[in-house]
């Protein structure tokens, strides 16, 4: 068989479950092994920073990650930038969140660690998927690049928020959303550039509507026997 250049996410995808589970099951170890000694390429797709996703490339024995929604790429275990969110947008969508008291939280950092103004993000989420930091007088326009940004609110009271619909986000949990990039077909598009691959050859594999930019015409696209209807109706 032709080498394929395979790009996995990783919740819902390598770790079944639900968002922020943790173990990567043996069957899946053992499918990854045999696709590599058959002379493919695998790498991760993930919208987790790649902070947190390096963590499973490397159980994984992998290289090479798509991170941050896309924004992130890693070649050969070495991070190569990670293109942060429009300062401008995320810095008008806090505003507007201030102004409506809506909780709200930022990462600055490449970390497992969001910074938030007060109690009130952890109070009324309970989150545990990153750890969460309290900056007294927090404001955004006091960094430079922000990576993210996190919402607390139950749906639909996002659609609200004008300066919202300016920034990419999605929603994993009830509590709270994620204004995070999403364009993942972009950074393996970078990956495959710097092989000099071709894209007819990119299979990639996701469950969620965070993989829906990843899913074009473009490569073959499989949606997991778990994945929402959205996806399955664009993959195999």
């Amino acid at each position: 068989m032709k080498k394929k250049y395979l790009f996995f996410d990783i919740d819902g995808t390598l770790i079944p479950g639900g968002y922020g589970k943790r173990t990567i099951p043996e069957s899946c170890h053992r499918a990854l092994k045999q696709l590599e000694e058959d002379g493919h390429f695998l790498a991760i797709s993930t919208g987790r920073s790649q902070a947190m996703a390096v963590d499973v490339m490397k159980e994984l024995g992998f290289h090479h990650m798509v991170s941050d929604g896309g924004y992130g790429v890693t070649i050969n275990d070495e991070l190569l930038s990670i293109t942060p969110l429009n300062r401008d947008d995320v810095i008008a969508l806090i505003r507007e969140c201030q102004k409506k008291d809506y909780i709200w939280a930022l990462q600055t950092e490449n970390s497992d660690t969001r910074q938030a103004p007060d109690s009130r993000f952890y109070d009324f989420t309970h989150d545990t998927y990153m750890k969460t930091e309290i900056v007294d007088g927090l404001d955004p326009e006091n960094y430079d690049v922000i990576y993210k940004a996190y919402i607390a609110c139950f749906k639909p009271e996002e659609y609200k928020l004008e300066a919202l619909k300016k920034l990419p986000w999605c929603r994993f949990h009830k509590e709270y959303l994620f204004v995070e990039p999403g364009d993942k077909a972009m950074g393996i598009r970078k990956i495959m550039e710097h092989f000099h691959a071709d894209t007819k050859d990119v299979i990639v594999f996701g469950d969620a509507l965070n993989d829906m930019t990843m899913f074009i015409d473009e490569w073959t696209c499989v949606a997991m026997g778990n994945a929402c209807d959205e996806l399955k109706e664009k993959g195999f």
